[in-house]
């Protein structure tokens, strides 16, 4: 077998798909052996699966050679040769599948049956082509909360390149060109022709203005008789502009005459010589005393605050709301109550994971149980350490109590030839109906188990 590994990957990230509680991942090994004998060209599609030794982790490895390219990495060629590849044996085998359904074989009706749900895969990208030829992975699963497509290719066709990013040369820019001024008016010429002369305007004729007599100025030394010109009786009639030409007259003619009697006052002044001048004892003024007041203590004042109280209104605290109780998962085994009342076991259909709180004594790790089951009966599987796979087979039911149970007809079976003890499961509807188990292995020995779905 070639060991190219494509993906790896977990089971509990998908939804296996399958026939009466029987998956396909289950029978893949024997499945692909049925295609090579038949020499379906299906066979060559499906890619290898190997599980771990906890059996939770699946490795797919390609059957042929060549380069590996994922289906979005692959041209648009490559990926319509290979469609076209796949169509042709995904109609092959689904002509075999209406075969084997037809026959009056038990093993082959199931055969046919599990063949018609192989070639689901969760998406596009679990698909690669290796040296061109197409190769699948994860076939037998689709993707959580999902259910089986009527055709298997449709991921594919909705499937699109993007689109090639061509890069342009830049384009060159263009210089930008210089604005065109536009005028409104035309400039004046630099040299403009001389104004035409102008007539000079006359002004009228203006009446002489006469000079006026200059107020009497009385001086200390000399008496000047005081002269006063009468204005002539038609000159009352002249206007009151002519008043700052006389204040004019007059401050020309009155300041020598204030000059000149500032001199003389000077000169009748005395004069006084330095030694006429006698020191003038000045007493002190008498200095009065004045009996200190007597000495207040001060009075102890009490510290009252001066701004008014206020009454401040207790605050309502509003109650804690009561907690809302969070959503059980929904991979987890609920128990309708509606169900149980009527004694159905509908929610027990599908495959599920069982989680035992126990270690195995020789990995030191949980056994991986995968309880698959419908309308009572089912099977389950045990993985190992070493690769050893153990299955017995399981029927299920349901007291009047409300007690659901779920036994084996013995120990399983394994793969190595040796046998592995079953728990007898006993689950009971807890909070939001949510699957209380245990698993009693013997009368002294009770885990608790948790179921979760991984398949319908």
């Amino acid at each position: 077998m070639a060991k190219i590994l494509l993906r790896s990957g977990f089971l509990d990230d998908f939804q296996s798909v399958g026939e009466n509680g029987q998956a396909v991942f289950d029978s893949a090994l024997q499945i692909r052996e049925t295609l090579r004998l038949r020499k379906q060209p299906l066979e060559a599609c499906l890619a290898i699966p190997q599980l771990n030794d906890d059996g939770d982790r699946v490795d797919w490895y390609s059957p042929v050679t060549g380069d590996v390219v994922s289906w979005a990495a692959a041209d648009d060629d490559a990926r319509r040769r290979a469609r076209r590849l796949l169509e042709s044996a995904v109609g092959s085998a689904r002509a075999l599948s209406q075969r084997c359904l037809q026959s009056e074989k038990t093993a082959q009706q199931l055969f046919g049956a599990l063949l018609a749900k192989t070639a689901q895969f969760p998406a596009a990208n679990h698909v690669y082509l290796v040296g061109g030829k197409p190769v699948i992975t994860f076939w037998g699963f689709v993707n959580l909360n999902q259910s089986v497509r009527e055709e298997v290719l449709d991921c594919l066709a909705q499937e699109e390149r993007e689109p090639e990013i061509v890069m342009l040369p830049p384009e060159p820019e263009e210089e930008p060109q210089p604005e065109r001024l536009v005028l409104s008016e035309p400039d004046a010429p630099l040299l403009a022709p001389a104004p035409a002369p102008v007539a000079p305007q006359i002004a009228p004729p203006v009446a002489p203005v006469e000079p006026v007599a200059a107020p009497p100025v009385a001086e200390p030394a000399l008496a000047t008789p005081d002269v006063a010109a009468a204005p002539a009786p038609g000159r009352k009639r002249r206007s009151l502009w002519m008043l700052p030409v006389a204040a004019a007259v007059a401050l020309a003619f009155g300041a020598p005459a204030a000059w000149k009697m500032l001199h003389t006052d000077a000169a009748v002044r005395p004069a006084v010589s330095v030694a006429d001048i006698k020191a003038v004892e000045i007493a002190p003024a008498p200095v009065k005393t004045v009996d200190a007041p007597a000495s207040v203590e001060p009075q102890p004042t009490a510290a009252l605050p001066l701004a008014e109280a206020q009454i401040v209104a207790p605050v309502d605290t509003p109650a804690p709301e009561a907690a809302t109780p969070a959503a059980a998962p929904k991979t987890l085994m609920v128990m309708d109550a509606g169900q149980v009342k009527a004694g159905s076991t509908r929610f027990l259909n599908g495959a599920w994971r069982v989680t035992v709180d126990v270690n195995d004594p020789v990995t030191g790790r949980p056994p991986a149980l995968r309880y698959e089951l419908k309308d009572n009966k089912g099977l389950v599987r045990i993985s190992r350490s070493g690769g050893v796979v153990c299955r017995a087979e399981l029927y299920a039911g349901l007291h009047q109590s409300g007690t659901l149970m779920i036994k084996s007809r013995g120990n399983a079976r394994c793969s190595d030839g040796s046998r592995y003890p079953v728990p007898e499961v006993a689950c009971k509807a807890g909070d939001q109906d949510v699957a209380q188990c245990t698993g009693r292995y013997d009368e002294k020995t009770v885990l608790p188990l948790t179921f979760k779905k991984v398949s319908a």
